[in-house]
């Protein structure tokens, strides 16, 4: 009796460790993106996607142009990441260039079909491997938005986990969220 209760407080132990390990990756927040009690990731998930932009940018607060040249900054606030991503109050933060933002174009939306996966707070993704330019999850594969490559540096193409929005400015695209950074970028369907 006494080894059964040492083999199963030793399992107990190992469990809660092994949890404690795996809960620490997803739902710690990520470091430098906290300022004032308004933490940016750190498991927050949206209720819900952006709002269609009404009224875009004006020209001098847009995103910029093309690789080379300089871009609007993200850091709203002092440790807040130089990219896109979401406030605890679910204020999309850099969503506000519109409907046509030329960054976001593209010729055939939907070319490979809309995500048939569900979308939306309840439905997290874990990526299971690629990177910028083609990763995947529960089967399906998605890409990067070439202009929105350098705000994903940090991702975890492994591990982290994302949750899809639908994009209701960009035809094509969606928006991925990165629960553990609070950041997002715009990504397209490639299949399954």
């Amino acid at each position: 009796m006494k080894k059964f209760a040492g083999l199963l407080a030793a399992l107990l132990i190992c469990s809660v460790a092994a949890f404690a390990q795996e809960r620490g990756h997803e739902g710690a927040p990520a470091g430098g993106h906290e300022a004032g009690g308004h933490e940016v990731g750190g498991g927050h998930i949206p209720a819900h996607g952006p709002a269609p932009v009404r009224h875009p940018a004006p020209a001098a607060t847009n995103r910029g142009g093309g690789p080379g040249e300089n871009r609007a900054s993200f850091r709203d606030q002092p440790t807040h990441p130089e990219a896109p991503h979401v406030h605890p109050n679910d204020q999309w933060v850099g969503h506000n260039t519109g409907r046509n933002d030329p960054h976001y174009h593209l010729d055939h939306p939907w070319e490979h079909g809309h995500f048939p996966g569900e979308v939306g707070r309840g439905h997290i993704w874990r990526i299971g491997g690629g990177g910028p330019n083609r990763f995947w999850f529960g089967g399906f594969y998605f890409g990067v938005a070439p202009y929105d490559v350098g705000y994903c540096g940090d991702w975890d193409w492994n591990a982290d986990q994302v949750v899809l929005y639908d994009d209701p400015d960009h035809p094509g695209w969606y928006l991925a969220y990165n629960v553990r950074l609070g950041t997002y970028v715009h990504v397209q369907y490639f299949g399954a």
